[in-house]
């Protein structure tokens, strides 16, 4: 139990040193949000291109959907590298990684920060957004879209690690690495778009990727109304891939990190 707790301080500490890092960059983050924002109106926008009526209210949603969830699943991915990266920057990666608390404590602190952060901008995000459209959501299942976006942070902060490794990698360019892995899921999972006007020969693609349920899920739920027992096996196989993706992001990190020690890179400020 006492084990239990100390881990769990340990994680709480993290959360609050990437909140006392975003306080001392609060420029750069407040530009950032205000690019979501636009950039979230600006897709929704592109629905108002089709007659006036019922379907041009639903593909705004279907549009405004797939840009805040791609916002929120892309703040995952951005934070957990980010946070590699300036420890190079601070020269204190090295002070982190000897600290008497497990490693998977270390970047589950790091993640639980992502998550956390990443709804409260999307919320943000949302709240612009429902000021700027007057679309009805009558009849949507609000908290089982909740439900999805909750249960999908687990296999993305399994991805997280694992783009987390390119950092560590390289000590230049290795957090702007990780958009390549975004690119590609942003490619497959439908995020604008159904996935079955994808090419055949990369269609195959999105039945990897956890993005995809997490997009037909919750589009299901506010478009459709689907109830949450209607939701329950998209949940579970979301949670079942990320008990697959974290330990194997885990186990790909530890590698990482003893290659970057043996070759001596891990100390070198990017």
């Amino acid at each position: 139990m006492a084990t239990a707790i100390a881990e769990t301080r340990a994680i709480w500490a993290l959360v609050r040193r990437n909140f006392h890092l975003l306080r001392r960059y609060l420029g750069w983050e407040l530009v950032f949000w205000f690019y979501n924002v636009i950039n979230t109106l600006t897709i929704g926008l592109i629905g108002f291109t089709m007659p006036a009526g019922a379907e041009r209210n639903r593909m705004v949603v279907y549009l405004a959907i797939g840009a805040l969830l791609w916002n929120f699943l892309s703040i995952l991915f951005q934070e957990v590298s980010n946070s590699v990266q300036w420890e190079r920057w601070e020269g204190t990666i090295e002070y982190s990684f000897m600290a008497p608390i497990r490693r998977l404590t270390y970047l589950l602190g790091v993640c639980a920060w992502a998550v956390l952060y990443g709804m409260v901008r999307t919320l943000v995000v949302l709240i612009g957004v429902a000021f700027f459209f007057h679309v009805s959501l009558k009849g949507a299942d609000l908290p089982g879209a909740a439900l999805i976006l909750a249960v999908s942070s687990v296999p993305f902060i399994g991805l997280g690690l694992i783009a987390a490794v390119l950092p560590l990698l390289s000590t230049e360019r290795g957090a702007q690495a990780t958009q390549v892995i975004q690119g590609v899921l942003l490619l497959v999972s439908g995020v604008y778009y159904p996935v079955s006007v994808l090419p055949h020969w990369i269609r195959w693609a999105s039945v990897l990727s956890p993005a995809t349920y997490t997009l037909t899920a919750v589009r299901r739920a506010v478009l459709s109304g689907a109830p949450i027992h209607d939701l329950i096996g998209v949940s579970v196989g979301l949670l079942a891939s990320g008990v697959v993706l974290i330990p194997l992001g885990l186990g790909i990190f530890m590698m990482a990190e003893r290659h970057a020690m043996r070759v001596g890179s891990l100390k070198r400020n990017g």
